[in-house]
């Protein structure tokens, strides 16, 4: 049996892989660039092995050049780059371009994704339109230690109501000794707290652990319930797929900075499922959320475009959403999300063999103090309940 732990095994995996080329696609750190001070010198200056996409992103050399492309058509057009250009992105229109892609990415249709804003915006945005308590049904469910953005959302909104977060938020944990909530304590928590729930809210994969949540069932319990199911997919889009429009999501919101490699700060992303076309109108209008073809005549009354584009507000940057296309062309070239996935399965699955042919690996952690060194896997084993990184928990203490 081949060692694993070769190059020469690793090459080998390397030639099968039929998306290997995109790698060339993007520019990646060098040791010396991201502090690597333990590779021998020779090294500083070849690329690092990156393993923070889950952060930010590597860049993607398309991006580069589109960015470049339109700095030079607002260098050489000013403002007719709105309305004419050489590249045929006018600015006016030019989120849509993203469209297709991120239909693709998240199982939706073209009309119910949008590119705009901020993630955080874009969550507040989307709880002020979804969740209406009243009565007895006032309640936010979340898993416990949800990223801390999503926190300060779920308890400023349910305090805008006037409720108490201590008592509005639910934030539902793993088993005491357990890292990851298993499915049924999920579902038997939405039942047995259906009543006094307005919305269900997690996220697609846990920020820490990596557990990526059964977004379908979790959907469909929060409805039986008589409750709003939302998502938020910033480490989910571009890792993972998924099928929003088919699970029946209400809505979802995303950034593009990490698996969509936008570069940092890059522009967000929200989908509401058309079931609510027409049912739905923002509190919060602004003038890109107007119809289009009458948005620079400047009518005073508010249009709006049905469905998730009606949720616009402000003009979007074009030189963020230019990052973001330069990487979307690859998701679409690689033969998208589906294939990615594939790879992505074998790969973690490989990085995990690696990891426990290591002799510093443990099943569980060691807490006495006086334990060598020592690191498990946190992420979950089944490849159905991860995304496309592993998390390792370290033991370093030492008596």
């Amino acid at each position: 049996m081949a060692d694993i732990a070769t190059n020469e095994y690793a090459q080998h995996l390397d030639a099968q892989d039929p998306i290997r080329r995109f790698r060339d696609e993007f520019r990646l750190p060098t040791n010396r660039g991201i502090k690597a001070d333990l590779v021998p010198a020779d090294l500083a200056d070849s690329p690092c092995h990156y393993f923070v996409g889950n952060s930010l992103g590597p860049l993607p050399k398309r991006s580069q050049k589109i960015l470049n492309e339109e700095l030079e058509v607002w260098a050489t057009t000013g403002v007719e780059g709105h309305f004419a250009h050489a590249h045929g992105r006018n600015w006016k229109d030019i989120m849509y371009k993203a469209g297709r892609a991120l239909a693709m990415l998240t199982g939706a249709k073209e009309s119910e994704v949008i590119t705009m804003s901020s993630l955080t915006a874009n969550l507040h945005l989307m709880i002020s339109t979804f969740y209406k308590p009243s009565g007895s049904r006032y309640k936010i469910l979340c898993e416990a230690k949800a990223f801390p953005s999503d926190q300060y959302a779920f308890a400023s909104q349910t305090h805008a109501h006037g409720y108490d977060p201590k008592d509005a938020v639910i934030e539902l944990a793993p088993r005491e000794g357990e890292v990851y909530l298993r499915e049924e304590d999920i579902l038997a928590a939405i039942q047995k707290d259906g009543s006094s729930i307005a919305l269900v809210l997690f996220s697609g994969i846990q920020y820490y652990t990596g557990q990526w949540f059964p977004m379908e069932k979790i959907t469909k319990a929060a409805h039986d319930v008589g409750a709003i199911c939302g998502w938020d997919l910033a480490h989910a889009i571009g890792n993972v797929p998924m099928k929003l429009h088919d699970w029946d999501a209400d809505f979802a919101v995303w950034c593009t900075y990490k698996y969509l490699n936008s570069g940092p700060g890059g522009i967000a992303g929200l989908f509401i499922h058309d079931k609510w076309t027409g049912k739905l109108q923002t509190s919060y209008a602004g003038w890109y959320g107007h119809n289009n073809e009458t948005r620079f005549q400047m009518d005073p009354v508010f249009d709006p475009i049905p469905g998730a584009h009606g949720f616009q507000q402000s003009n979007p940057s074009a030189l963020n959403i230019a990052t973001l296309l330069g990487s979307l062309e690859l998701f679409e070239e690689a033969g998208g999300i589906d294939a990615l996935r594939e790879k992505a399965v074998k790969i973690t699955g490989y990085l995990e063999a690696l990891l426990k042919h290591s002799s510093f690996y443990r099943d569980n952690l060691d807490h006495d103090p006086k334990a060598s060194p020592h690191f498990t896997i946190l992420t979950p084993a089944d490849p159905q309940q991860r995304g496309v990184w592993r998390d390792a928990a370290p033991r370093c203490d030492r008596g």
